[in-house]
């Protein structure tokens, strides 16, 4: 194998919390409804299902689906559902993706995201009738590209030594 492996510490709840948190502030700004904006809270959510599975689970993500459906005034539960699910899923292959690269990874969340967006969509349509286009799922490949990203930000903090050594490679 080419790639380091690092022995991760363990991830700071707050930490989690706070990235939560922000993905919610991110998706509360005005750019929201643009098309091809990635829903930053599925986006927190997969990555923490994956990489934390027994510290966020299926009621977190259900709660975060509810401050989602207040926010942009949906259905309620729309959101829920779909971030349930998403979690769920996420959580099923999470000892699965871990083994792979970041760009193989990405692979794995695609569907994850298509399935999010399609129950919303498939909610949505059956309240109003309207089909909001294609480019609606434009999010989902934004959010597979931006995994690189969020894998090495949130990620970041888990890598540092407790006690830094200059004799240590970790």
């Amino acid at each position: 194998m080419m790639r380091p492996h690092y022995i991760l510490l363990p991830a700071n709840p707050l930490f989690i919390a706070m990235t939560l948190l922000l993905a919610f502030l991110l998706n509360l700004l005005p750019w929201g409804q643009w098309p091809g904006v990635p829903d930053f809270v599925a986006l927190v959510l997969v990555f923490w299902s994956i990489h934390q599975p027994r510290k966020i689970g299926i009621g977190i993500a259900f709660c975060m689906g509810l401050l989602m459906d207040v926010h942009e005034a949906t259905l309620l539960g729309q959101n829920a559902l779909a971030y349930t699910l998403l979690s769920y899923f996420a959580i099923m292959i999470h000892r699965r993706v871990l083994w792979f690269s970041v760009s193989v990874q990405a692979l794995h969340v695609l569907p994850l995201m298509l399935l999010t967006q399609l129950i919303q969509l498939v909610i949505r349509m059956s309240v109003s009738g309207k089909f909001p286009g294609w480019l609606y799922f434009a999010e989902s490949f934004v959010c597979v590209a931006l995994w690189p990203v969020v894998v090495w930000l949130l990620l970041a903090p888990q890598r540092r030594a407790v006690d830094r050594d200059d004799n240590r490679p970790i």
